[in-house]
């Protein structure tokens, strides 16, 4: 079920990992940063389902952690949207960041937390973490998203038919109530 996400995961990883040896000063990622931990962001269903998947394998007590940080990020969604706020501008803790500034299954952190760093192109518009160190005016390869995330609904669409293969999830729905998931499955 997850061959081609994986696929997908791992060309996304190399790409990083050249671009990082390409601009070791520009790409300041590190164990330990978490700017973009609290970017808040949606899920595909296949990441989703990926995701819920490797959550499974997590110690018992650290899931139990997860799961209350989960039912606070939830709450700060709702408020998001009840509010009408912009969803690009808020900032929400990612429920598997923990105390240490480490995502809890990092294996299974999705495209927009693989990307996050580097220049990147959002419905045709150039991105970039604001602690980076690449400049504005200056020409850098970028990731042009849209087509990774056309692949993630393609996949997600092929796994789980069109209605739910559709859908995008938080990251704490997804952990909280995985049955919104199991709906849209194929026998």
């Amino acid at each position: 079920m997850f061959a081609k996400l994986l696929h997908l995961y791992n060309f996304i990883d190399q790409t990083m990992v050249m671009l990082t040896a390409g601009f070791p000063r520009e790409v300041t990622c590190r164990k330990g940063c978490a700017d973009c931990c609290n970017a808040v962001f949606d899920l595909s269903f296949i990441e989703a389902s990926y995701l819920l998947h490797m959550f499974r394998a997590v110690p018992p007590a650290t899931r139990k952690v997860i799961l209350d940080r989960c039912r606070r990020a939830e709450r700060q969604w709702q408020k998001i949207f009840r509010d009408h706020a912009d969803p690009s501008l808020a900032r929400i803790r990612c429920p598997l960041l923990n105390d240490g500034g480490e995502c809890s299954c990092y294996h299974a952190r999705p495209i927009n937390c693989r990307t996050y760093g580097v220049p990147t192109i959002i419905d045709g518009a150039a991105h970039v973490c604001g602690l980076s160190g690449f400049s504005k005016g200056i020409s850098y390869p970028s990731i042009n998203l849209a087509p990774l995330q056309k692949s993630l609904s393609d996949y997600s669409i092929e796994t789980a038919g069109a209605d739910s293969g559709r859908k995008r999830w938080s990251i704490a729905v997804v952990l909280l109530h995985p049955e919104q998931l199991a709906v849209g499955t194929k026998p």
